[in-house]
């Protein structure tokens, strides 16, 4: 799949990009990870979540007691949308079109893994799944109904929505509080 990908025209943001950036971890892990896209860190070393957010991530999995080992981390987009300023790639937030255009290779990925769960972080994981009316807000910390239209082969995993890692780097006096909210959504993502 991920040689398949490199080759990937979907849509036009394999231009710019270094490379595509498919899912890394376990392909028998109970949680399936889903992000927005790679950031410019991930885009350079062809991995996902390796970036700051990366890091928020992983420390949040570890105080939620979920075994990094048995996590599956992916982007609903799998090419960086960004745009120059100077020497640096600052992030754009990809569009529907570039979501929907990358939408076989997260389903191809779940189908593949055949998680237990699937944790959701942020709008753009989860229009990818659930259509551009979904909010992080309302959904936040509960299980999902997964779309009508059957999307996978196989069973549905789990569905839980959360706020990105990245969120949490941006979220100055609330940073603590935030984390403490992913890491509560994680923890209710273990029970399910």
């Amino acid at each position: 799949m991920t040689e398949a990908a490199r080759g990937c025209k979907g849509c036009g943001l394999y231009r710019h990009a270094t490379q595509s950036v498919m899912g890394a971890g376990s392909t028998h892990a109970s949680y399936l990870v889903v992000g927005e896209q790679p950031g410019a860190q991930e885009d350079q070393q062809g991995e996902p979540f390796v970036g700051p957010a990366g890091q928020v991530l992983d420390d949040a999995l570890e105080r939620a007691a979920i075994d990094p080992q048995d996590v599956f981390m992916t982007n609903a987009v799998k090419h960086f949308r960004f745009r120059e300023r100077g020497k640096r790639r600052i992030h754009q937030t990809p569009n529907r079109t570039q979501i929907v255009a990358c939408r076989p290779w997260l389903l191809a990925e779940i189908e593949m893994v055949q998680p237990e769960v699937v944790v959701l972080l942020g709008a753009s994981a989860g229009q990818a799944l659930l259509g551009p009316s979904f909010r992080v807000g309302s959904s936040r910390g509960r299980r999902l109904r997964w779309p009508g239209d059957r999307l996978l082969q196989g069973p549905c995993p789990a569905l839980l929505a959360t706020i990105h890692p990245s969120a949490v780097l941006r979220g100055g006096e609330r940073r603590e509080e935030l984390r403490d909210g992913l890491v509560a959504d994680l923890r209710q993502a273990s029970r399910l």
